[in-house]
């Protein structure tokens, strides 16, 4: 009878023991698990962070690219208004080539506005010669156009330069 009430306890031990290690194994399961989860969302996370700075970085130099873009073709711009204005300087000199300029020029002005009435504003020095040509530059645009057109010179004037 010893032996088996021996057995029997050995048996609630065995079965003890071995509840504890199911509970013991199910909790350590659990516990990694959890800890599983928590560095996978933390590595999401760094790996977001480093996604937000690879987009904010590519952003910066796209945007610096497009500032010396701008940049240079604001100095492209400058040098050629520089060149248009030495141009224009010489071909003031040149009477017969400068009154056909400033015809065209007129004629075109009043093609792009397509006004019944403008005003012409020029320079003073101007007022002469735009004053010989403006008649042809209003027939030409009759011509183009098939409409009347009425242009008076404005009192004020732009600068000699």
């Amino acid at each position: 009878m010893k032996s088996f009430i021996e057995r029997e306890a050995q048996e609630k031990v065995d079965e003890i023991n071995a509840k504890a290690e199911e509970e013991f194994n199910i909790e350590k399961a659990r516990l990694v698990q959890q800890e599983k989860l928590k560095i996978m969302s933390y590595y999401d996370r760094k790996e977001k962070q480093v996604e937000l700075q690879r987009k904010i970085q590519r952003s910066n130099k796209l945007n610096q690219g497009r500032l010396s873009i701008l940049k240079a073709r604001d100095e492209e711009l400058g040098a050629i208004m520089e060149d248009t204005k030495n141009r224009l300087a010489k071909m003031t000199e040149n009477e017969a080539k400068y009154k056909t300029f400033l015809q065209l020029l007129v004629t075109q002005g009043l093609c792009r506005m397509l006004e019944k009435n403008v005003t012409l504003v020029c320079r003073k020095v101007d007022k002469g010669l735009v004053e010989k040509v403006l008649p042809d530059a209003i027939k030409k645009y009759k011509e183009i156009s098939k409409k009347d057109c009425q242009v008076n010179i404005s009192s004020s004037f732009l600068p000699a330069e």
